[in-house]
């Protein structure tokens, strides 16, 4: 039996994907899965030819050393894709390395699948012609991208938003507290520096002074750190509560968010979590985007908004004090600006669909793999 082909570039693909071939082995468990990603794809019985772990990379500085590698396993999946084994190509993210994919795929007679499209509406708009001949299907997450990608001959589908299924049972913030320890009572600042080491180079000392001068004005408080299952942080570089992998209960139990620009801005959205949101890159980075990025907002909560929901602090503009003055009403559960914050939150969880975007993405694959001839 051919197999289906997963390719992810990062640990949110892995996640995804494993909810998607769950839901694959449940309706076909005759199915053979392979791809690149980790351990939730492991565990939903995924055969891994690579770890995720080897090919994470952020900003347009920080690729460049990372090629060699990223070329010597395309040439991999060439091999693989141009053998006849692989039935269906599913792409999830990673646009930079997934299109090369996409267009061997494409060449060999392959069908593919893009899960998680490529950001064209901020920028890269020139991938587009690229997309309509290389990609078989796309499975967009955001309620806006369908019409742009079908108006430039993209057959796409909306299929709803990923976090929404993780999000179905979510508990309340007495809970939360209880499940990680926290103060019944109080004000409680959840902190969110990143999930990758150049993240956290950049952003864990402006994070941490920030929480430090608001504990200062803020009798009370208590902050909480969330930290990505895959890396570490000491103690001397943080002086909070540090918990791993358990963002939802982490922003179900604070009463603000101090957050890196993302999808956690989402998953603060789906939690209701009003949240200020820091970010910094390299000034190489910085300047490249400034040139090519065609949208107002960094932060996908705003750019789903269509508005600042959320306020934005980049690169030299996130300085603590200021960023603390902004999170000081958010802290407040009786502020006007408190009150906004959570109308604008509950608008945006409104637009991101419907639970259950895993299982239609896997009657997408199921339909393209039944109308290939065996």
């Amino acid at each position: 039996m051919r197999e289906i082909l997963f390719v992810v570039g990062e640990a949110s693909g892995d996640l995804h994907a494993g909810k998607v071939a769950e839901a694959l082995h449940a309706m076909s468990p005759d199915l053979k899965l392979v791809g690149i990603g980790g351990g939730h794809m492991r565990a939903a019985g995924v055969e891994i030819i690579e770890d995720v772990e080897n090919l994470a990379v952020m900003g347009f500085a920080e690729v460049i050393r990372h090629i060699p590698k990223h070329y010597a396993l395309l040439g991999r999946l060439r091999e693989r894709i141009e053998s006849g084994s692989v039935a269906l190509v599913v792409l999830l993210d990673y646009p930079g390395f997934n299109l090369k994919v996409a267009d061997v795929a494409k060449k060999a007679g392959v069908p593919v699948l893009y899960y998680i499209t490529p950001q064209v509406w901020a920028w890269g708009a020139g991938r587009l012609p690229k997309l309509a001949r290389v990609v078989s299907k796309a499975a967009s997450i955001l309620p806006f991208e369908e019409a742009l990608l079908r108006r430039h001959g993209v057959d796409a589908t909306f299929v709803g938003h990923p976090l929404l299924d993780r999000a179905q049972s979510l508990p309340t913030q007495s809970a939360a507290r209880a499940a990680l320890g926290l103060p019944t009572d109080g004000p409680i600042l959840a902190v969110f520096p990143g999930s990758r080491r150049a993240e956290l180079a950049r952003h864990l000392k402006p994070f941490m002074d920030t929480a430090t001068l608001l504990q200062s004005r803020i009798p009370g408080l208590h902050v909480v750190v969330s930290v990505a299952p895959t890396v570490q942080i000491s103690a001397a570089d943080c002086p909070f509560p540090r918990v791993h992998g358990a963002s939802f209960n982490v922003l179900r139990a604070a009463t603000a968010g101090l957050l890196k620009s993302g999808t956690t801005t989402l998953e603060a959205a789906v939690a209701g979590l009003p949240h200020v949101i820091g970010y910094r890159t390299s000034a190489i980075t910085y300047a490249i985007a400034r040139r090519v990025v065609k949208i107002p907002h960094i932060g996908l909560v705003n750019v789903v908004a269509h508005r600042e929901v959320s306020r934005e602090f980049v690169q030299d503009a996130f300085e603590p004090s200021r960023v603390a003055d902004a999170l000081m009403p958010l802290l407040d559960v009786h502020s006007a600006i408190r009150a906004e914050a959570e109308a604008g939150l509950s608008e945006v969880r409104g637009m991101l669909g419907t639970p259950g975007a895993s299982e239609r993405v896997a009657n997408m694959i199921r339909e393209l793999v039944d109308a290939r001839p065996a």
